[in-house]
């Protein structure tokens, strides 16, 4: 892809203290080092396995806020930060990246960067969601090394991957509009209901 439209970049937890883990801010740094002028658009409200910190007037952080306060730290213009605060996994970061800012800015060619271990499932959904209703866009991946994860969290990480990419294909071969994913997103998707669902395996929470 020649030029870009836009840089996405997932969630993947933050450090007790609000912050973007290591290997979250491995992500953002190869945004900000592919970056020319395009916006870079961070995702993710928080994640459902574990819960959020708080900022010192006991505030939840979003992931996404921090990320792109990071990235504004490094020197990337706040007008060039895009954000989303509505997803908790996966196939929502690609829903609400499209809802809320693709679609309505017409930003066609993208580039998601994600960690390694993240991206077999980053590009299945990424792939599936934007390709839903004839949407037009052009999408290219790239990846970053899994820096910060002790051995056994990450290999407890990728059981966890290797099982929701195999659950994915069901709704990938039943779901091809978007307004059925909207249906199903909001209707049998456990992170967008009003019950809480379970948490995660304590020993893959870290890398959430």
């Amino acid at each position: 892809m020649e030029t870009l439209d836009a840089i996405l970049v997932p969630g993947g937890g933050l450090r007790p203290d609000g912050s973007p883990t290591e290997w979250v801010r491995h992500r953002l740094d190869h945004a900000v080092r592919r970056r020319t002028r395009e916006p870079i658009i961070t995702l993710s409200a928080g994640t459902t396995h574990k819960a959020p910190p708080l900022d010192r007037d006991g505030f939840p952080v979003f992931e996404s806020v921090a990320a792109a306060r990071y990235l504004a730290d490094k020197g990337v213009p706040p007008a060039s930060l895009l954000f989303e605060t509505s997803s908790y996994d996966t196939i929502g970061n690609a829903y609400f990246a499209r809802t809320i800012h693709t679609d309505p800015r017409g930003l066609r060619r993208l580039l998601i960067i994600t960690s390694e271990f993240h991206l077999a499932r980053v590009r299945a959904v990424f792939e599936w969601v934007f390709s839903l209703s004839d949407s037009g866009y052009q999408l290219e991946f790239e990846q970053v090394p899994n820096v910060g994860i002790d051995d056994t969290s990450l290999a407890a990480r990728r059981r966890r991957e290797r099982e929701s990419l195999a659950n994915l294909a069901t709704l990938t071969g039943s779901i091809k509009e978007l307004p059925d994913l909207h249906r199903w997103l909001f209707t049998r998707h456990a992170a967008y209901l009003p019950t809480r669902p379970s948490p995660t395996a304590a020993e893959a929470a870290d890398t959430y």
